[in-house]
């Protein structure tokens, strides 16, 4: 009897055993799987395209730029000067082909009369298509300064905010060399990264929740995960993980301008599939 009622107790522990682990994997499959990242914002990098010494410096750090807005100026004499002798080289090289062609068709109404020779009728000709092409030569070179010209103004392709002012009004400064760093409004990532077991439960355009530390929430979605493994970075590792292969996750936050910021530490929530 002793014997029975044991086996009895054993089984039904077994069953509420089982039942147990049962319902916590049910549970541990709809909760969702929570991430920690930093945001990560892209920077641009602002420079002219040509060297001169700077005119005019339009903005601080800290200040708004809009897409278009010129935030530099070069002086620009130098290059109003040069298009201006590029212009006047273009009008001579016009003159000087309209007489060729002049004198080119009077040489062909007496070549039909054989009132001239067929050398000077080809000699005429090849001055005609030489000053053709250096005129063209001279269109191209005027284009060229008066790109160059409006290159003195320097505009800001996006949307943004400065960071960083790498120049002063006065300095001469090289083509490409970094006058402004502006930290962009869009696009705003998160970067995560996800372990192996749970890598299976993501795909890209899952939709996610993010929120920072102080209690601000905004949606987002996993636009990239990473086909390729590596260990967890010091910035988000813990000791359980120091040594675990995970995959990083680009989430793209829809979030207002200036919400988020470099390296802000998020959490994100996503809904298993």
């Amino acid at each position: 009897m002793k014997k029975t009622i044991f086996l009895l107790m054993l089984v039904v522990a077994s069953l509420l055993f089982w039942r147990h682990v049962e319902t916590e994997r049910v549970r541990s499959q709809e909760d969702p799987l929570t991430l920690y990242g930093n945001v990560d914002i892209r920077e641009l990098t602002l420079g002219f395209r040509i060297s001169g010494r700077l005119e005019e410096m339009y903005l601080e750090e800290g200040d708004r730029v809009q897409a278009g807005a010129v935030v530099a100026r070069l002086d620009d004499k130098p290059y109003q000067d040069d298009l201006a002798v590029k212009k006047a080289q273009r009008r001579e090289a016009q003159a000087a082909l309209a007489n060729a062609e002049k004198k080119f068709l009077r040489l062909d109404a007496l070549l039909k009369n054989k009132s001239v020779s067929q050398s000077d009728y080809d000699d005429s000709l090849a001055l005609r298509d030489e000053l053709a092409a250096k005129l063209e030569t001279a269109e191209a070179l005027v284009e060229s300064s008066s790109t160059s010209l409006t290159d003195a103004s320097l505009k800001s392709p996006s949307d943004g905010t400065v960071v960083i002012r790498a120049a002063e009004p006065g300095a001469i400064v090289a083509a490409g060399q970094t006058v402004y760093v502006i930290s962009l409004d869009n696009p705003v990532w998160v970067r995560a990264y996800v372990d192996e077991p749970n890598l299976g439960l993501l795909s890209p355009g899952q939709k996610v929740a993010v929120r920072t530390d102080s209690g601000r929430q905004f949606s987002g979605q996993i636009g990239f995960i990473s086909p390729k493994a590596e260990f967890t970075p010091k910035s988000v590792e813990t000791q359980a993980l120091r040594t675990s292969l995970v995959y990083r996750l680009r989430i793209v936050v829809d979030a207002p301008a200036q919400s988020l910021r470099q390296g802000m530490p998020v959490t994100v929530t996503i809904d298993k599939l």
